[in-house]
């Protein structure tokens, strides 16, 4: 891959990369290691992707990849990260531009287990059909569907909760 292209498709993807990452882990360090490994791994990428569809398919498969492998190293450490042990604020600059319900969803959705918030985003947030996110995830269809089902559950019994 070229110079230009990788540079063409990082300036198309790289908001995309990094919310994909941030949602899987809730840490914005881990999330910017997760996006400079698949960006990384798109620079040594030999193959011509058909598209920019395929190449946005092909990079948040790497960046779930990523936080799939970060995840899986974290859970064999026995230390807890600093996120787990205090209240995460990560997304506290947004609450100059978010309103209260939208503070209130974002924090709503953080609570959420991260295979749930994987699925929320790719389907809200990037618009892809439970199919594609199938595929993407490589998981059934099937499994997409029930994961939307409990996430919208769960969010709305957090929801839920915080309105009471």
């Amino acid at each position: 891959m070229d110079n230009r292209e990788f540079k063409r498709l990082a300036d198309l993807y790289l908001d995309t990369v990094y919310r994909i990452a941030l949602g899987s882990c809730g840490s914005t360090a881990d999330a910017e290691d997760i996006v400079q490994n698949t960006f990384v791994k798109l620079l040594e990428y030999k193959k011509k992707f058909r598209d920019d569809e395929h190449a946005k398919r092909w990079l948040i498969r790497v960046a779930v990849n990523e936080g799939h492998m970060l995840w899986r190293k974290r859970s064999r450490e026995r230390t807890i990260p600093l996120e787990d042990a205090a209240p995460l604020e990560e997304m506290a600059f947004f609450s100059e531009v978010l309103s209260q319900d939208e503070s209130d969803l974002l924090a709503a959705l953080d609570e959420l287990p991260r295979k749930y918030r994987q699925i929320l985003h790719l389907f809200y947030f990037e618009g892809y059909s439970s199919k594609e996110i199938a595929q993407i995830l490589e998981i059934s269809d099937e499994n997409v569907r029930t994961r939307l089902q409990r996430a919208r559950k769960q969010l709305k019994e957090i929801l839920k909760g915080d309105w009471e």
